[in-house]
Order: C-alpha cells, then sequence, then structure tokens
C-alpha cells in the first residue's frame, strides 16, 4: 500500500497519507489519543488499515504541526497540552480568523455558499453531546478556511485551530456554555454567505475572544 493512492477506507479523498492525517489527528485533536499517550505507527496501521508508509508521512506532518512529539530511543508520544499557550495560540487567532472570515465572504463560491447553507442547517439541529459538537464546530471552522481560497492561510489557521480545540476538549466537562459558543457560528456562517465581509470579521473576532474567555474562567 502505497501513499499515492486515493482510496482508503472510507476516510475522504486525497494520498492515503492524508487520509491518514485526517484521522490520526481528529483522535488527537478530541483527546481520544490522550495527551502523553505513546504513538505506535505499527499499532495504528492496523487500526486504521492502512500500510505503515502512510502512517509514518502522516506522523512527520503532526509533529510539524505539534500535535505529537519524538524522541530519540524513546519513541513518539501525544504532545501534552500546555495551557500556557493559550495566549500564544489567541493571539494568531485574533489576527487570523477575521482576515479569513473576510476574505471567504469575498471569495466563497457557489459550491461554498451551498456547503455553509448546509452547515447552517446542520447546527439548527445539532444535538447537544460535546463529541459531536466539537466535530461540528472543526467542521465549520474548516468549511471557512476553505472558502477563503488562500491554501497557505488554510492550513495555518487548520493548525492553530486543531491546538485551540485541544484545549477546549480538556475542559470540555468544566465549559457549560459549548452549544452556545457552537452557535454563535450561525450569524458568521450567514455574514458569510451573503458576502458581508465586515460583519462576518467581527463576529469571528468576538468569537475568538469569548473562546479565550471561557477558557480563561476555568483555569
Amino acid at each position: 500500500m502505497t501513499s499515492s493512492t486515493v482510496t482508503g477506507p472510507g476516510l475522504g479523498g486525497g494520498t492515503l497519507a492524508d487520509q491518514a492525517y485526517r484521522s490520526i489527528s481528529d483522535r488527537l485533536v478530541t483527546l481520544r489519543i490522550h495527551p502523553g499517550e505513546p504513538i505506535n505507527d505499527e499499532w495504528i496501521a492496523a487500526e486504521l488499515g492502512f500500510g505503515r508508509t502512510p502512517v509514518r508521512e502522516a506522523l512527520k506532518r503532526l509533529e510539524h504541526e505539534r500535535l505529537i512529539v519524538s524522541y530519540p530511543r524513546r519513541g513518539t508520544f501525544a504532545t501534552e497540552v500546555q495551557i500556557a499557550d493559550l495566549g500564544h495560540i489567541s493571539e494568531v487567532r485574533k489576527q487570523l480568523e477575521p482576515l479569513a472570515a473576510s476574505m471567504a465572504a469575498q471569495r466563497a463560491g457557489e459550491r461554498d455558499r451551498q456547503d455553509l447553507e448546509g452547515l447552517l442547517a446542520e447546527l439548527a439541529d445539532a444535538s447537544d453531546r460535546g463529541a459531536d459538537l466539537i466535530r461540528l464546530d472543526m467542521t465549520v471552522h474548516r468549511a471557512l478556511y476553505a472558502a477563503t481560497r488562500n491554501p497557505y492561510l488554510e492550513d495555518t489557521l487548520i493548525r492553530y485551530d486543531n491546538l485551540a480545540t485541544r484545549i477546549w476538549c480538556l475542559f470540555l466537562d468544566r465549559l457549560p456554555g459549548l452549544a452556545g459558543h457552537v452557535h454563535e457560528h450561525g450569524p458568521l456562517l450567514r455574514a458569510v454567505i451573503d458576502g458581508d465581509a465586515e460583519k462576518a470579521a467581527d463576529l469571528a473576532s468576538g468569537h475568538v475572544a469569548g473562546f479565550e474567555a471561557a477558557i480563561r474562567s476555568v483555569i
């Protein structure tokens, strides 16, 4: 099995390395792979149904994104969630999330807007289960980033959103306002769909500030 193959076990398009990356990243971000837990490429490959080569490629990317760390002669581990990094992560997101929202409002194509309309409907019907809300939150963010039509900005924001989401998941049982936080995306999605760049940027800015305030209220 090679990473150039574009089909895989139910994990979406892209190379096998891309699919392995998405699957392992999801486990790391939502803390199903616990902080500090050892990462064994052979076990993960067997669990996901991939060969070890695409899994190793995925792990290299995840290490670059600070979701895993490798130590000589000790092995590879999921990184610890560093609450001290919250301020640094928020500094970046406060600048880039409004930019992305504004760009998405200006650049989103017809297919993008259809996808965002679909997410609006999902938000309206969303359950209050923490895991479901976290995944919906991540899906909304990624759809907005993709609509910027800037792959460099998209990749950067996915990386920082992953780090922020890990912090969120760490305090999930102490954050009763999760549903309200996720449903804030409704007006943001509507602003992007309507092409209102200024409103989209303002809403994105408030969303990031609210996230940081919510975390700081429980630490």
